[in-house]
C-alpha cells in the first residue's frame, strides 16, 4: 500500500508541475487562449485523477478486508467532469478552444502513462542488479 500512496503522490505532484507550466504559458505568451484552455483542462483532469485515486483506493481496502460490497471506478462522474469541462468551452468559445481543452483533459492519462513507464525501468534496472 506504501508503493501506492507514493505513486499517487508522484502522479498529483506531476500534474501540479504540468498546470504551473500552462499558467507561466498562459501570463508570459501570446496564446492565452491555448494555454487557459489546456489550464481548464488539466484543472479538470487532476480533478479525475484525484477521484480515480480515491476510488481505486477503496477498492483497494474492500478486497484487503474481504468483503463483498460493489465498487466501480467512478466512471460516471469522471465522464460527467470531462462534460461540464467541454459545456463550458461551449459556453465561451472566445475563452476557450475546444481541442486545447480535450488535451488538458487527456493530461493525467499521459502522466500516469509515463509514470508506469518510468516505474517499470526502475524495477526491471532494480530487478537486474543495476
Amino acid at each position: 500500500m506504501q508503493q501506492y500512496t507514493y505513486m499517487v503522490n508522484r502522479q498529483r505532484k506531476w500534474m501540479l508541475y504540468i498546470l504551473a507550466i500552462y499558467v507561466v504559458g498562459w501570463g508570459f505568451t501570446d496564446y492565452q487562449v491555448v494555454f487557459a484552455s489546456l489550464i481548464l483542462g488539466g484543472t479538470f483532469s487532476l480533478f479525475s485523477l484525484i477521484i480515480l485515486h480515491r476510488k481505486v483506493d477503496s477498492i483497494g481496502q474492500v478486497a484487503a478486508n474481504h468483503e463483498e460490497k460493489k465498487q466501480t471506478l467512478g466512471m460516471v462522474v469522471r465522464l460527467a467532469n470531462a462534460a461540464l469541462a467541454t459545456v463550458i468551452t461551449l459556453r465561451f468559445p472566445e475563452y476557450f478552444d475546444i481541442i486545447a481543452v480535450v488535451i488538458g483533459l487527456m493530461t493525467s492519462y499521459v502522466v500516469i502513462i509515463i509514470d508506469y513507464i518510468f516505474h517499470q525501468l526502475e524495477f526491471n534496472a532494480r530487478k537486474r542488479g543495476e
